[in-house]
């Protein structure tokens, strides 16, 4: 697989994820206003938002992704070339570029983006769904030979 695909693909699973993660806080927030929110009614809505919301964050995730995996497979070149410390660098790069890419939009822009992030645990399972993206980068994209140490 090309590196191309696997870092769309790795941006989709982490958008996909991300995309749910914001849904169910939302209905959450929904429910306390107005009582339980029916199961039909939150499997519809996670798909809409499936197909509106993800798209836009899967730009932002690519673009964090484009800057953490590099960085993540020169680690992984000269210190884990495969196998699970390889998988772990990614997954670490996928969750740090969601967080860095939801610190600066939180930082630089008048409200927030992804209402989720405005609660720890919204914020940690979106960090989690850029982890499962840095995670299938690993997996899908082919390991390079390690560079020597000097």
């Amino acid at each position: 697989m090309t590196l191309i695909l696997a870092w769309l693909l790795a941006a989709g699973v982490a958008a996909v994820l991300g995309s749910i993660v914001q849904t169910q806080f939302n209905l959450a927030a929904v429910a306390t206003l107005d009582g339980p929110v029916p199961t039909g009614l939150r499997i519809e809505t996670t798909l809409l938002d499936i197909a509106g919301f993800a798209p836009g964050l899967a730009l932002i995730v690519a673009t964090g992704f484009g800057i953490a995996f590099p960085v993540a497979a020169g680690l992984a070149r000269r210190w884990a070339p495969g196998g699970v410390a390889r998988a772990a660098l990614f997954g670490l790069a996928g969750g740090a570029a969601v967080w860095a890419a939801i610190f600066l939009m939180n930082t630089l822009l008048p409200m927030t983006p992804v209402a989720a992030t405005r609660q720890a645990a919204g914020l940690l399972l979106m960090v989690a769904a850029g982890t499962a993206g840095g995670v299938t980068f690993a997996a899908l994209a082919p390991a390079r030979r390690p560079t020597p140490v000097a």
